[in-house]
């Protein structure tokens, strides 16, 4: 059983199936617990900081968008935490999952085609492609 799970999330729609995932994955074992991560991605955070009155109301932003996420965890009676991160998300969730050695990652897919995924790449197969742990792409 996987008892050391991270989940990775953004506040989309997909990161809240991700999480439903999650919650299925650690009902499995009463010692499961959830790392929830969040990474303030660097290329938004100057227009977040720009169009919030303060850091206090910037955190309260984040953890609004993330409450879907923590519900999802809690209605699932799982033991979890919240992780923000800064960096670019990609490799800031492969640094922090390869850190901290979990036993599985978990994320959701925005479900690119395949020209947007070539020029654009994506967090997910990023994510696949360098983790050290087995990775559950949720689409």
């Amino acid at each position: 059983m996987y008892n050391r799970i991270l989940l990775a999330v953004d506040g989309s729609e997909h990161a809240e199936r991700a999480a439903k995932e999650a919650v299925k994955l650690a009902s499995g074992s009463p010692e499961s617990e959830v790392t929830i991560v969040f990474v303030a991605d660097y290329d938004n955070a100057k227009y977040e900081v720009l169009h919030s009155g303060s850091s206090v109301e910037l955190d309260l932003k984040r953890r609004k968008k993330l409450q879907p996420i923590e519900e999802a965890l809690a209605i699932g009676n799982i033991n979890y935490k919240l992780e923000i991160l800064h960096g670019t998300p990609g490799p800031t969730i492969v640094a922090y999952a390869n850190k901290e050695k979990f036993d599985v990652l978990v994320i959701g897919s925005r479900g690119l085609n395949s020209l947007q995924e070539m020029v654009l790449g994506s967090v997910s197969h990023k994510v696949v492609k360098r983790a050290n742990c087995p990775v559950l792409i949720v689409k």
